[in-house]
């Protein structure tokens, strides 16, 4: 394996928008080569090639600023004009090492020079949380943005994309280049001026709604190209000039399992209101009729599939019901699918997990993150369903314009890589959807974080007053403890549970989260309790305060185990970050969700065996019942995940909507 070179595995190439995934024998050789692929020795590549660039320090930093702008702008050309070689890469890192001391006083570490040959090398880069992803990223964007092409990197939330542009901005400015950044709000003309920018750090939901503006703004026309020779030909006066984007040539792409993996599943849509009294009207009568809809005889749940199916008794008792409703409830198969949504909505969208109520308004919690998403609904009338259900204004379902899913619209890219704290368990993925290898870069310092046996209980009741019970015991020592729930319900309920305890404690959640940065920043200071929903992209390290080290650093506890281990993986990740010490053990039980949903019948054994225990009932037979039901979660969500960008490719043959760039 290791003689084979570079290139052959880069003629394989990323995955394009139009390319189908491949099925039968074809998956089957694709998946092989993906398993041989791993077994190249990339980082051992990449760390030889960072021993070269660390060889040029000596004689880099004996420059003077002026000459160091002078060879910058020297290298840049090459890049420009595509003239480029292995060489002049090890040298553009050295440059761009030197200028982040010089101008934000950070000098990348060797694991870190490493990281960004990674991104260079098209892979996704896994780096341990604290390990430094914004500086890392520096070196090649600073490579990209010389390309002359524009370099896109994309980032979770609008916060983070303006802190970076602005930060590590001095370093991109000292070496030639303009860099911007795209808010929310942003106005058109705004934009634009910011996509022109050699460098724009963006969210992965403003890039990919651009991108889907300048599609409508096409119209017919499959691309730039076609748009230009319309243009020439008279037919697309000023049409070039009203778009934003300038193309999709490079992406890097932080939190990248987030990004390109979790958020994935839900296409990004472009709508517009489509007024419908009685539609709206039958949301409101769909959700009195679930409520006398009785589970199990008029309807069955699928939990493991968050599915709902009437029986042949509840569609009977459905048309008596309906029978003198006229309008949208005439139909049998319409009737029932609009009461299918609002029975998924009463028993399947719980209040404080999937959403809040925000001033009259259903506001959805991602699942991964526990952040609020106010600019997003569910479809299919999946939202106006929860509306009715909680008694709210029901808003009139929208028609759709335009959509994509985020796997799509990320291999339109000509070069793409990523990085991320958590990417081994989702390799497979990775290189299926966007043939993107995954290199796992070693931590700076030696990890001392201690992973404790995860502790079982029998039911919730038992969870929590145990969670509550060890708390209080570290808590009495002085060192900082953060746990994590999956829910805003579940946040609150410990936090009751902590102020009936009088112990003093500050929660993160999607409710809680104007005061997030101070929180997370304050949460490793000693004694300090810190309740929050899923860590996943906070972009706030938590550092160790004074006399905590001594003590042991921060303790995580996992209130509930997520369904894809990695989110486990980025809450633990938390602690013991740079060297520090630190702790973290899941406290769970047989009620928890997701083996309720994937051992449902293993677990009812377990559960009747334990009935009138409250001790730890934990073996390494009950913790694999535990990890069986992550497996089966994480294997139905990349179904799920195929399955959307099926349909985005069956869209793209049948309406011709999506063309290349």
């Amino acid at each position: 394996m290791a003689g084979i070179p570079s290139a052959t595995w880069q003629m394989l190439g990323q995955r394009t928008s139009g390319e189908s995934l491949p099925k039968g024998l074809d998956a089957a050789w694709d998946t092989g080569i993906g398993l041989v692929g791993r077994a190249v020795p990339r980082y051992k590549r990449f760390l030889r090639r960072t021993e070269k660039i660390l060889s040029l320090e000596k004689k880099i930093s004996e420059m003077t600023d002026s000459k160091l702008r002078q060879v910058a702008a020297e290298i840049r050309e090459i890049f420009r004009c595509q003239r480029d070689k292995p060489s002049d890469i090890e040298t553009a890192f050295a440059i761009v090492r030197e200028v982040a001391f010089r101008k934000i006083g950070e000098k990348p570490f060797p694991v870190q020079i490493t990281g960004a040959m990674a991104l260079e090398g098209g892979c996704i880069a896994e780096m341990a949380t604290g390990e430094g992803k914004t500086l890392t990223s520096t070196m090649y964007v600073t490579v990209a943005g010389w390309r002359g092409r524009g370099c896109h990197v994309v980032t979770v939330n609008d916060y983070l994309a303006r802190r970076d542009a602005e930060w590590m901005g001095q370093i991109y400015r000292f070496c030639g280049l303009t860099v911007d950044y795209i808010e929310q709000q942003m106005p058109p003309a705004r934009r634009k001026a910011a996509y022109m920018a050699d460098i724009t750090y963006c969210t992965n939901k403003e890039v990919a709604a651009d991108f889907l503006r300048d599609r409508i703004t096409l119209g017919r026309l499959r691309g730039l190209s076609s748009a230009l020779v319309s243009k020439m030909a008279g037919g697309a006066k000023n049409l070039t000039d009203r778009l934003i984007q300038r193309g999709l040539n490079c992406a890097i792409v932080d939190e990248a399992d987030s990004v390109l993996i979790d958020e994935s599943v839900t296409p990004l849509i472009i709508s517009g209101n489509a007024p419908n009294p009685e539609q709206v009207e039958s949301f409101r009568q769909a959700a009195v009729i679930a409520g006398q809809l009785k589970q199990e005889i008029d309807y069955r749940i699928d939990h493991r599939y968050r599915d709902i199916e009437l029986t042949e008794r509840g569609k009977e008792h459905l048309a008596a019901i309906t029978g003198d409703l006229g309008g949208l409830w005439q139909g049998n198969r319409r009737s029932q699918e609009i009461v299918n949504r609002a029975l998924t909505a009463k028993d399947l969208y719980v209040r404080d997990h999937h959403y809040v109520i925000d001033k009259g308004k259903i506001v959805i919690v991602d699942e991964f993150t526990g952040r609020l998403m106010p600019d997003r609904t569910w479809r299919d009338g999946l939202h106006q369903a929860v509306e009715a259900k909680e008694a709210l204004n029901v808003n009139p379902p929208k028609d759709t314009y335009a959509r994509i899913s985020f796997q799509r619209f990320f291999r339109m890219y000509d070069r793409l890589s990523g990085m991320t704290g958590t990417a081994a368990e989702a390799a497979s993925e990775f290189w299926q959807i966007y043939h993107l290898p995954v290199v796992t870069i070693p931590t700076n310092r030696p990890c001392k974080r201690k992973n404790l046996p995860d502790i079982i209980l029998s039911n919730n009741a038992s969870k929590w007053a145990r969670i509550v019970q060890e708390i209080g015991r570290i808590n009495a020592t002085g060192r900082p403890i953060l746990i994590g729930t999956r829910s805003v319900l579940a946040s609150e309920h410990l936090s009751g549970m902590l102020k009936s305890a009088n112990l003093v404690h500050q929660v993160l959640n999607a409710v809680h989260h104007r005061m997030e940065a101070q929180i997370v920043a304050e949460a490793g200071k000693l004694g300090k309790i810190t309740v929050a929903t899923n860590m996943a992209g906070r972009g706030t390290d938590i550092k160790l305060g004074r006399g905590v080290t001594e003590l042991g650093g921060l303790h995580v506890i996992a209130a509930e185990p997520n369904e894809s281990a990695r989110i486990d993986r980025q809450l633990f990740g938390r602690c013991a970050r740079q060297g520090d010490p630190g702790s973290a053990q899941g406290i769970f039980s047989l009620d928890d969700e997701i083996v309720s949903r994937y051992a449902r019948n293993t677990v009812a054994y377990f559960k009747k065996r334990h009935a009138h225990s409250t001790d730890d009932i934990s073996s390494p037979l009950i913790r694999g019942i535990f990890h069986l039901s992550q497996s089966r979660a994480e294997r139905l969500a990349m179904r799920r995940r195929k399955n959307v960008l099926r349909t985005d490719n069956w869209l793209d043959e049948q309406l011709g909507f999506a063309g290349s760039e």
